[in-house]
């Protein structure tokens, strides 16, 4: 009975330590963050070579934006940016048509505040980012950021696809942007409700179509962006993957994209991307190739694969 008592004791001592830890870690940031907004006040200075991630929603990009972010050398928010983007860019001011933004859209003050921004979270300024909008916005960010080096994930249709469907039935964490939306979502037989992961133009023509359709439309739609802005980025800040050469070989192609980037793979980061498959980056299931052949959304798939074979192509598929 004592020793349980004890015991009792020890527990609420720790729960309590462990709390004032972590209000002394908050604390600690902060006045980092303040310490941090003083320097730049006095020496601002723009993002140096940021690292941007692009592809589809649900292709990989997590996996190597969490693989990046890994490196000592640049800084990383540890965490997607939709809403920072948004906020600095809203949908509505586009009448809610798209995510996209254009070169034109991109201003010194933009650079200004985003370089602020990402140097007083990460104390870097060279960091990686990654969001589901980011595909579509390549020519913006590019003007933001001439020497910005972009990393392309690219997932095979029919994978790419099954997660979108996945993921379309999961609102709580892929519709949480989507709440002011002016339009009347009414996807799989007015099933779901919530516009998931990103706006491109013509989505507005998705709205009564069946999950498969949206995915479908959402995978052509970033993929031929991204394609497209690619002739307009130098060859030396594109990097460019298959999500499966991941699942081959996890350790070599991780070194094309560090290399790629201009950044060092030493032995900590080569461990770390060979047991990278066990880590859980947002997987909905099992971590391997083909999984759309055995599971659910198969036909579904099926009647898509037609639409989305042009771009696939494109992509190297």
């Amino acid at each position: 009975m004592i020793r349980n008592q004890q015991q009792k004791k020890v527990n609420r001592l720790n729960e309590f330590l462990n709390k004032v830890g972590k209000t002394l870690a908050f604390h600690s940031r902060q006045v980092q963050r303040r310490l941090r907004d003083m320097q730049w006040n006095r020496a601002s200075r723009p993002a140096y070579r940021p690292i941007i991630v692009v592809g589809c929603s649900r292709a990989g990009t997590t996996l190597v934006y969490k693989t990046l972010s890994e490196s000592k050398e640049i800084g990383s928010l540890q965490r997607e940016t939709h809403d920072y983007w948004t906020d600095l860019h809203p949908p509505e001011s586009k009448n809610w048509d798209t995510h996209a933004l254009d070169a034109e859209d991109a201003s010194a003050a933009d650079r200004d505040t985003v370089s602020r921004y990402f140097y007083s979270w990460t104390g870097q300024h060279r960091w990686v980012d990654k969001n589901n909008q980011n595909g579509l916005c390549i020519p913006y960010l590019a003007a933001l950021f001439p020497d910005a080096v972009f990393v392309y994930i690219k997932r095979s249709a029919g994978d790419n696809l099954n997660s979108l469907i996945e993921g379309w039935r999961k609102p709580g964490e892929f519709a949480t942007w989507s709440a002011d939306l002016p339009a009347k979502v009414s996807v799989e037989g007015n099933t779901l409700n919530q516009w998931c992961f990103f706006l491109a133009e013509g989505w507005r023509d998705y709205v009564n179509a069946s999950v498969e359709e949206v995915a479908a439309f959402q995978y052509v739609a970033i993929n031929q962006a991204i394609l497209e802005a690619k002739a307009s980025v130098p060859a030396g800040q594109w990097v460019e993957v298959f999500y499966e050469d991941f699942l081959r070989d996890p350790v070599a192609t991780f070194r094309q994209v560090f290399e790629g980037c201009g950044l060092d793979f030493d032995s900590r980061l080569q461990t770390h991307c060979a047991g990278v498959l066990d880590i859980p980056y947002n997987a909905f299931s099992e971590i391997r190739r083909d999984k759309w052949k055995d599971g659910r959304n198969r036909d579904k798939i099926d009647r898509e694969l037609p639409k989305v074979e042009e771009v696939a192509k494109r992509m190297g598929y």
